[in-house]
C-alpha cells in the first residue's frame, strides 16, 4: 500500500527543513498532541506508542543531502513499512515537502488503516509547512 501526501509549501530553506527532519528527535514536534506516549529518540531512530494502538519504531536508513530522508520501521510495528521524505527547493527561503509511505499491508488491514494513515501523514506534512525554522 502506497500513500503519497499532498505537497506542502514551507517558508523555510530546503537546508533548514532537511536539517530539522533528518534528526528524528525533532519528529516528536510534528506528532498530534495527546495521542503519543512513551516517546524515545535519538538522531537516527525513534520509538513511540500511539494511545490505544501500536508501538512504532522508526530508523533512518539513508539520507540524501538536503532533499531526501529514507526511514523504515523496526520493532513491534503491526506491519513493515518505509517512509520517504522528499524536500525540494523553491527558492533560497522556501521549500516544498511531501511524504511517501510504502507499507506491507494485507488487503483486510488496508481497508482499516488506509484512511487513518493518509490523514496522519497529511497532518505531519501540514505541520512541516507550518514550521518556522
Amino acid at each position: 500500500m502506497i500513500i503519497e501526501t499532498t505537497t506542502v509549501n514551507t517558508a523555510n530553506s530546503q537546508d533548514a527543513v532537511y536539517t530539522f527532519l533528518a534528526d528524528l528527535n525533532n519528529l516528536e514536534q510534528l506528532m498530534p498532541e495527546g495521542k503519543i506516549e512513551n516517546w524515545k529518540s535519538d538522531v537516527d531512530s525513534c520509538q513511540f506508542g500511539i494511545k490505544g494502538m501500536a508501538t512504532i519504531g522508526l530508523k533512518v536508513i539513508d539520507r540524501k543531502q538536503t532533499n531526501e530522508i529514507n526511514i523504515e520501521s523496526f520493532g513491534k510495528a503491526p506491519f513493515k513499512f518505509k517512509l520517504n521524505i522528499h524536500i525540494e527547493e523553491v527558492d533560497a527561503n522556501n521549500a516544498q515537502a511531501k511524504m511517501i509511505f510504502d507499507g506491507d499491508v494485507n488487503p483486510f488491514m488496508k481497508m482499516m488503516v488506509e484512511k487513518p494513515l493518509t490523514n496522519f501523514f497529511n497532518m505531519l506534512t501540514a505541520k512541516v509547512g507550518e514550521l518556522k525554522l
